[in-house]
């Protein structure tokens, strides 16, 4: 599980799973409920690669940044990392 704390967002943490080179089990920690769960049911099952073209840079209201432009970057972060699921620059322990 890889837990990733957003930057200039409502939501706090996000959290997902890459398997097979595929996000899943998205979860948001705080922001818009609702348009955050509909955010993890769409990512789900999404190519990690896609999802990172289709949501970077997108911000929301005056924020320079978005839930989803965060989700962009902890799964590209993910991936550059080789998705090995050990603590990475920007990312949390789980429990802190």
């Amino acid at each position: 599980m890889h837990k990733y704390k957003a930057k200039g967002t409502c939501t706090r943490e996000i959290s997902f799973d890459l398997r097979g080179g595929k996000v899943r089990d998205v979860s948001f920690t705080w922001g818009c409920s609702g348009n955050l769960k509909a955010l993890g049911i769409l990512a789900e099952g999404m190519e990690a690669g896609e999802l990172v073209a289709k949501l970077r840079g997108l911000t929301c209201g005056v924020r320079k940044t978005s839930c989803g432009d965060q989700l962009a970057r902890a799964v590209a972060e993910a991936l550059e990392s080789g998705a090995s699921g050990e603590a990475q620059a920007g990312a949390i322990e789980p429990g802190k």
